[in-house]
């Protein structure tokens, strides 16, 4: 139980360092550009896994079908996910764009109802409202006064939340290993953003330094963060272990305070607590037998 809990603070550590560093590669790339790069050494990071532990011979029972499911499940939850995130992040402090991108788990249960048409309760609608409420919060008030910047980078933000939340719906309807759709994903979203770069005259080639930058955020804290946590569910308790996930924004905030010098404000803590609080709201629901959250942070 130890080395479960050892693999699921390794995936902790390395999400909870995705704010602080995409915002410093952002400095030099806009989103697209830094999926790129990322999304490629992931890949290969999850080639290697899957080679090295002989999973990759899954892939020989597949389908044309099989392949084809498996990347459209994968689009909201890698491509469409990190774009929306990185794009938000580039507008707004990193600290609050990592906050409202913690609504996932409340979006898995929304989508959970509209695509597995599982039941919507009180407490459900409870939970949500509670997380949008959070989202409020968080941004200081600046959405209801209208800051473009800020209301751009948490529109963003909140529709990444949303193609995650999609991601983790469809995951339960159509079940295939973890860690060779997450590779294939990841291939895909390289080549897809690789070909609007090369539209938008945007392909580059990064410096030795900016190289390390996105070894770590694709490498470690995509493919290692991913396959850790799925080697700790795997060997634990799901429902204890998956909890843990909800630790990750606290520590975030800890480096884009340490790291990025943003002012730890008073109003991102209570509005992630706010958020946290409607998601085990939610999870409380006796109603609901599957549990959407946990669920979802397996997923994560």
């Amino acid at each position: 139980m130890k080395k479960t809990y050892l693999f699921a603070g390794t995936s902790i550590f390395f999400w909870s360092t995705v704010a602080t560093l995409s915002k410093l590669l952002l400095k030099s790339y806009n989103n697209i550009q830094l999926l790129w790069i990322s999304s490629l050494f992931a890949a290969i990071f999850l080639l290697v896994v899957n080679l090295v532990t002989k999973n990759i011979k899954r892939l020989k029972e597949y389908k044309p079908k099989d392949y084809l499911i498996t990347i459209l499940i994968g689009l909201p939850g890698t491509f469409l996910y990190y774009l929306f995130y990185y794009g938000g992040a580039d507008r707004m402090l990193a600290s609050q764009a990592f906050i409202i991108n913690y609504l996932w788990p409340i979006m898995s249960v929304l989508f959970a109802c509209i695509i597995l048409k599982e039941k919507m309760t009180i407490r459900k609608m409870v939970a949500i409202l509670l997380s949008f409420v959070g989202v409020v919060i968080v941004t200081g008030g600046e959405i209801t006064q209208f800051n473009s910047n800020t209301l751009i980078g948490a529109l963003l933000c909140i529709m990444g939340a949303v193609s995650y939340g999609i991601f983790t719906a469809l995951n339960q309807k159509f079940y295939y290993e973890k860690r060779i759709s997450m590779m294939l994903n990841c291939f895909v979203t390289f080549i897809l953003t690789g070909i609007i770069n090369a539209a938008k005259g945007d392909l580059f080639i990064p410096s030795p330094v900016e190289t390390l930058g996105f070894l770590w955020n694709g490498m470690l804290a995509i493919g290692l963060a991913t396959t850790v946590w799925a080697i700790a569910l795997e060997s634990g308790k799901t429902a204890k272990i998956s909890n843990l996930a909800y630790i990750t924004p606290f520590v975030s905030l800890l480096w884009t305070s340490l790291i990025l010098k943003e002012k730890l404000n008073i109003w991102f803590v209570v509005g992630l607590v706010v958020i946290v609080l409607g998601i085990f709201v939610q999870m409380k629901d006796k109603t609901d037998k599957t549990k959407e959250p946990v669920s979802a942070a397996a997923e994560r």
